[in-house]
């Protein structure tokens, strides 16, 4: 097989790490020279003490791995530190399309990308619920799937918090 029949064979896998052993696996499987994607991108965390910059895993407990289906040795990617498994569907690895990871890297790479969709003082509405169709202001994200909204209740301001995906902006 040449350069460029190899290269055609090469594809993209998903791989499930440890529980927060993410960047383990990944330093792990580069020792033994596999290719390996972990989209991640730095965000700003505030603490107390100042802010403080980080990675932010975009698919936090994965990654993406290129492999040679007919020539790779799969086996010792199941016993590398901070593996857990393949991904797999029924008993085969089902690759990932190179078109999808080369949009997550020029997503990553764009600097206005990550732009929030939601700033504080944004009006929105509630969508489902005992609030839906209710006008509230957006204050702040309240973890990975919730936000927190000022909502005017009996003529008295409430901060209460709702899932991200009940909220809909107001344009």
């Amino acid at each position: 097989m040449d350069g460029n029949e190899h290269a055609a064979a090469l594809r993209w896998y998903l791989i499930q790490c440890k529980p927060r052993q993410d960047a383990r696996a990944l330093e792990n499987l580069q020792r033994q020279d596999f290719v390996c994607y972990r989209p991640v991108r730095v965000v700003e965390r505030s603490r107390e003490g100042g802010a403080r910059g980080g990675d932010d895993a975009l698919f936090p407990g994965y990654l993406f791995i290129r492999l040679n289906r007919a020539t790779d040795n799969w086996r010792a990617i199941n016993s590398t530190r901070g593996v857990h498994r393949i991904v797999r569907f029924d008993a085969f690895p089902v690759p990932v399309p190179d078109d999808l990871i080369d949009s997550i890297r020029a997503r990553l790479a764009s600097p206005l990308a990550w732009e929030p969709y939601l700033k504080p003082g944004d009006r929105v509405r509630i969508a489902d619920g005992a609030f839906m169709q209710t006008e509230a202001i957006f204050l702040a994200d309240d973890g990975d799937q919730r936000v927190v909204l000022l909502l005017n209740i009996l003529q008295t301001e409430q901060r209460l918090s709702f899932p991200a995906a009940s909220i809909r902006k107001i344009l």
